[in-house]
C-alpha cells in the first residue's frame, strides 16, 4: 500500500505480526511484505556478532546485517510526507459490502480504498456504487493455507458452485442468525447456487488443492502445491508461527577502548582509513571516545578486524558462549550492556545448586528469520534449524539481511549441580518418566510428519529444568513487580554425552526496548537468603493443584506433551515460555497426588 495504515511496535514484526502474518486492523485486513519491499535506508543497524554469524552458518555469507525495523519519530509527522514504514498489502483481497452483502475481489472496481487524511487507522474499503458516497466494506475472514506456508484466498466461487465455474453472476453473503458461527452464514449466486460455509471446515465435504502461492512475496505458483488447502479464519492461531533465534550479548575481552569500540562498532565497522576515522570519533558526535585520540581508536578498531578474522567460529549452539561465561568457565567483562555478579546457591538448597548469578545488566538481540503456517516447528530448540520444507522465506532470493530487534533488561540465573542431576537421571522412576516423555515426543512430531522423531528431544533433565523453571516464575512476579507476561525463561540443558559440553541451568530475565532497560526488581531477589525463600516457596506450592486429582494424573501424550500440570499451577503465558508449555510435570519437584520417588529436591 502506498498509505499509512496504523501503528505497531517493532517488537510485534518480530514475535507477532512478522512478514507474511495478517494483520486485523480495526477496518480491514492487511499482510506484512516480505523483506524485498523494505526501505532498508529507513532501518538502522543491529549489531550482534555472534547471532549475525549463526544466521550465516544457515543462509550463506551474503547475510551481512540485522536491521532493526523503521521508527517513526514525532518529528517525521510532516503533513503530505510519506512517513518510513514497513509495507503491507490488503489481503484477503475478497470484501463484503455491510449494506448491501454483495462480495467481490479487489481489483474488479467494485471496491476500492479510501484513505482517512487526519487518522490512518480510519481508513477503510468503499463499496462504489451502493449509496451515494458508497458503503463500508469489510474482508472476508476465510482463508486457505497449507502446512508448506502457501495462503491464497478462499475459493468463493469455486465453492458456491462446488468445483471450477465460469458463472460470472453476484454472488452475496448473508447471515441467518447473529451468532457469527459459520454455520449461520450462506453464500449465494445470482445464477441460484447456495452453500453454506460450515462445509467450509469439513475436509470430507470440502477438499481444494493448495494453489501454492505466497502473498507476501508476489509468488504465484503454475501448479497447485502437493499438500491439501485447510479453511482458516483470518485471527486463527496457526496461520503464523515466526521462527526466531536470539542471542546475549557477550563482550569479548579486552581493554576498556575495545570494548567501546565493540559497542558502537555499528558506525565504526563503516571506518576504512585514519582520516576517516577522525572525523567518525569527534567527541561531539562520540562522546564516547572522548579522551582518546584518533590514532589509537584506529589501533583498536584494527586489533578487532583482525580479531575477527582469526578467531574460530561460534558453535552452532549460541548459548554455549553464555554458559561458559554465566558459569564462570570463560573470563566475562562488564559493559554498559552485560554485568553480572555471582553468588553462593539459594540458601538452604546448596546440595542441588552450583551457583546463583544476578545479571544486573543485559541485552538480549533476536531475529526473525522464516515463518511456518498450520504447525510450529520451533518448539524444540532455539537453534537454527537446518534446510527443512516447513520454513517460509521472508524474501525472494537468497536473504542478505534479516529484521532484529534488542532489548535490554535484567535477570537471575541458576546453575544446577552436575553431579545431583546425574544422580537424579539414574533413578528408576525418573527413568520410566524419560521413556514417557520420549514416547510422547516421537507420536507428536509422526503425528505433525516429521522426520527424525527423536530429533530436538533434551531427556528428562529439561523437563526438570522447564518445571523449575515456570515454578519460579510465578513464584518470583509476586515479588518483583513485574507480570507475569514480562519475564522469559532461557534454559541451558545438554546431557553429557561424548564430547558434548553437559549443560544444566536456567535463566529467568526480563527486558524491554528502552535503552535503559527495567528497573532492577528481578535482580534484588538474587541474594541467597531471598531466593532460598522463594525457590522453598515454589517447591510447596508445586505440591497441590486446584485442579487435582486431574491435574496430577495426567500423563505426557502426543497431544499435550506434559505431565501434572495446567494452567492453574505451572503454565505460563506464551511470552514467556520458549516451548510452548511442553516438556513440564511438577511431579519432578514435589511429590503429588500421583507419583512419588520422582522429586529432584530429596
Amino acid at each position: 500500500m502506498n498509505d499509512e495504515v496504523g501503528d505497531i511496535r517493532p517488537s510485534q514484526l518480530i514475535h507477532t505480526f512478522g512478514v507474511g502474518a495478517l494483520m486485523d486492523l480495526p477496518r480491514f485486513s492487511a499482510m506484512v511484505m516480505g523483506l524485498q519491499d523494505w526501505d532498508e535506508s529507513r532501518c538502522h543497524e543491529v549489531v550482534e556478532e555472534r547471532l549475525l554469524a549463526g544466521l550465516q552458518r544457515r543462509f550463506g555469507p551474503q547475510v551481512t546485517r540485522l536491521l532493526h525495523p523503521p521508527v517513526v519519530h514525532d518529528d517525521e509527522d510532516i503533513p503530505g510526507v510519506m512517513r518510513p514504514g514497513i509495507p503491507v498489502a490488503a489481503f484477503p483481497r475478497w470484501m463484503r459490502c455491510t449494506v448491501c452483502n454483495r462480495i467481490g475481489i479487489l481489483g474488479e472496481g467494485s471496491f476500492e480504498f479510501r484513505r482517512h487524511p487526519k487518522r490512518p487507522e480510519e481508513s477503510q474499503m468503499i463499496h462504489v456504487g451502493c449509496g451515494r458516497k458508497g458503503n463500508p466494506a469489510v474482508p472476508l475472514r476465510f482463508i486457505i493455507a497449507c502446512r508448506d506456508g502457501h495462503l491464497s484466498d478462499f475459493p468463493w466461487k469455486e465453492y458456491v458452485h462446488g468445483a471450477a465455474s465460469s458463472c460470472s453472476g453476484m454472488m452475496r453473503l448473508t447471515e441467518m442468525e447473529g451468532t457469527g458461527d459459520a454455520g449461520d452464514l450462506w453464500v449465494r449466486c445470482e445464477c441460484g447456487k447456495t452453500r453454506n460455509l460450515a462445509q467450509a471446515f469439513e475436509r470430507d465435504a470440502f477438499q481444494w488443492p493448495c494453489p501454492g502461492h505466497h502473498p507476501h512475496l508476489r509468488l504465484t505458483s503454475s501448479s497447485p502445491c502437493e499438500h491439501p488447502a485447510r479453511t482458516m479464519l483470518i485471527g486463527a492461531s496457526g496461520a503464523w508461527f515466526g521462527q526466531t533465534i536470539s542471542a546475549l550479548s557477550i563482550p569479548r575481552a579486552g581493554d576498556r577502548l575495545d570494548l567501546v569500540v565493540a559497542q558502537h562498532w555499528d558506525r565504526l565497522q563503516r571506518v576504512t582509513s585514519l582520516e576517516v576515522c577522525r572525523f567518525a570519533v569527534d567527541p561531539r558526535d562520540m562522546p564516547a571516545f572522548l579522551g582518546c585520540s584518533a590514532e589509537e581508536v584506529w589501533q583498536a578498531i584494527e586489533r578487532k578486524r583482525s580479531r575477527d578474522a582469526t578467531q574460530e567460529p561460534e558453535p552452532d549452539d549460541l548459548r554455549i558462549t553464555e554458559w561458559n561465561v554465566l558459569t564462570g568457565t570463560e573470563p566475562a567483562v562488564s559493559n554498559e550492556d552485560f554485568r553480572m555478579v555471582t553468588l553462593p546457591p539459594p540458601e538452604g538448597f546448596e546440595a542441588w545448586f552450583e551457583r546463583t548469578v544476578v545479571l544486573e545488566r543485559l541485552r538480549e538481540v533476536r531475529a526473525l528469520f522464516g515463518f511456518t503456517r498450520i504447525e510450529s516447528n520451533s518448539d524444540f530448540a532455539d537453534v537454527i534449524p537446518p534446510e527443512d520444507d516447513r520454513t517460509t522465506p521472508i524474501t525472494r532470493g537468497s536473504p542478505r539481511w534479516f529484521p532484529a530487534v534488542e532489548v535490554r533488561g535484567e535477570g537471575i540465573f541458576l546453575q544446577l549441580r552436575e553431579d545431583a542431576v546425574a544422580a537424579w537421571e539414574a533413578r528408576d522412576e525418573v527413568t520410566e518418566l524419560n521413556a514417557r516423555f520420549r514416547f510422547g515426543h516421537r507420536e507428536f512430531r509422526s503425528r505433525l510428519n516429521m522426520n527424525e522423531l527423536d530429533k530436538g528431544y533434551l531427556g528428562v533433565r529439561y523437563v526438570l529444568l522447564h518445571s523449575l523453571s515456570h515454578a519460579l516464575m510465578r513464584q518470583l512476579i509476586l515479588d518483583c513487580g513485574y507480570s507475569g507476561a514480562s519475564i522469559r525463561e532461557r534454559l541451558y540443558c545438554t546431557p553429557h554425552t561424548g564430547n558434548r559440553q553437559a549443560m544444566c541451568g536456567i535463566l529467568l530475565y526480563t527486558s524491554a526496548s528502552d535503552s535503559e532497560g527495567t528497573l532492577g526488581g528481578l535482580a534484588h531477589l538474587g541474594k541467597p537468603a531471598t531466593l532460598g525463600g522463594h525457590v522453598r516457596q515454589a517447591l510447596e506450592s508445586a505440591q497441590l493443584c486446584a485442579s487435582d486429582p486431574l491435574c496430577s494424573e495426567h500423563l505426557p501424550d502426543s497431544r499435550s506433551l506434559h505431565g501434572a500440570c495446567c494452567h492453574a499451577c505451572l503454565f505460563a503465558p506464551e511470552t514467556s515460555c520458549e516451548r510452548g508449555n511442553r516438556y513440564l510435570d511438577r511431579a519432578v519437584l514435589a511429590q503429588t497426588f500421583a507419583a512419588d520417588g520422582l522429586s529432584f529436591f530429596v
